[in-house]
């Protein structure tokens, strides 16, 4: 039975590749962070399964500003694989604490790669890069030829991790692979993601609870999959002969006003009705359009995306609609079992 150790398993891709791996027969190792309030809710319906919690399924203490613990956590378990996809994820609060974001997403990643050469363990490593790399994209479609440009600080802490990554594949033969990844999305998508914003907004308007919410740039240019077809990707690159770098991405591009206006059609809402567009969700420096191309992942171990733009958009909606219900009824561990 393979061994793996998620970081960032509370989060979209962490519980999906969580849910992937112990269908594969791993046992799966999570690090989470201590705190006085529970963030587990989306992996909760597999703790709470006692032929998984325990049995295949575990959670760790632990933060990626610790190397010590990080260290002593290898030690101990001894993992095939390690899936870092743990970060400050949010973009447009990387520009408010850019200290804690670099500490996190930059330098996070350089302790467990310096934990995997300390340790020694014949472990293979999957990095989280980000289609936010490229920023002020050079080129389109962005390929893992194209330069990067980041412009948050969130970019520039993923650009210094794939680098270091790089650098400890070539310096001490850690099996090191970054995956860079196009937005992708999910029921499980963070509530503070433009897209789940728009769709669980959709939900609470539809039921009365709210009449509008507020935007950003409506003109932004995104490349949007579906979550759990990425996380797939994810553990295709560590079954492959050698480590390499590879996009994931669809391919095509949609603005937010499009998500906005399908998600909203969908619902047979008018959005110039409920929508305002508000300066506070304006980056400092914007990133205009991202679109990818994964011939690459493709030509080598066959990843292709099976959910498109407008399915997507309209299985967020549904979700989110079961989501509120669920929430109005008390029923917070059955939220995300099933979505």
């Amino acid at each position: 039975m393979k061994k793996a150790l998620i970081t960032g398993i509370t989060g979209q891709d962490g519980s999906y590749l969580a849910e992937l791996l112990l269908a594969k027969d791993y046992e799966v190792h999570g690090i989470i962070r201590r705190s006085s309030t529970f963030n587990t809710s989306r992996i909760d319906h597999l703790y709470s399964d006692p032929h998984l919690n325990g049995v295949r399924f575990f959670l760790h203490y632990g933060d990626l500003s610790d190397s010590t613990n990080l260290i002593k956590l290898l030690y101990r378990l001894q993992p095939d694989e390690i899936y870092h996809l743990g970060a400050q994820s949010h973009v447009r609060v990387s520009f408010d604490i850019p200290e804690y974001t670099a500490d996190i997403t930059a330098v996070g990643t350089v302790r467990i790669l310096e934990a995997l050469r300390e340790t020694g363990i014949p472990c293979k490593f999957y990095q989280a890069s980000s289609s936010e790399m490229f920023g002020k994209a050079q080129e389109i479609p962005q390929t893992e030829r194209t330069p990067f440009y980041p412009r948050s600080t969130y970019a520039a802490s993923k650009v210094f991790a794939y680098w270091m990554t790089v650098n400890y594949r070539e310096a001490y033969g850690i099996f090191a692979c970054n995956g860079i990844l196009f937005n992708h999305e999910s029921p499980r998508r963070g509530e503070t993601f433009v897209t789940r914003k728009i769709t669980r907004a959709i939900a609470r308007i539809e039921g009365g609870l709210d009449k509008k919410f507020f935007l950003g740039n409506l003109e932004a240019k995104r490349d949007w999959g579906y979550a759990p077809e990425y996380v797939e990707a994810m553990w295709q690159m560590l079954q492959q002969d050698k480590p390499d770098d590879y996009v994931i991405a669809t391919g095509q591009t949609h603005s937010v006003q499009e998500f906005l206006e399908e998600a909203c059609r969908y619902a047979g809402l008018d959005w110039k009705s409920h929508v305002d567009v508000d300066q506070r969700y304006f980056r400092p420096t914007e990133v205009d359009v991202l679109q990818g191309d994964s011939s690459k992942a493709r030509n080598k171990f066959g990843w292709r995306p099976r959910t498109d733009f407008k399915s997507l958009i309209h299985l967020m909606v549904d979700a989110d609609r079961k989501i509120l219900v669920l929430q109005l009824q008390g029923k917070a561990e059955e939220i995300f079992r099933g979505l």
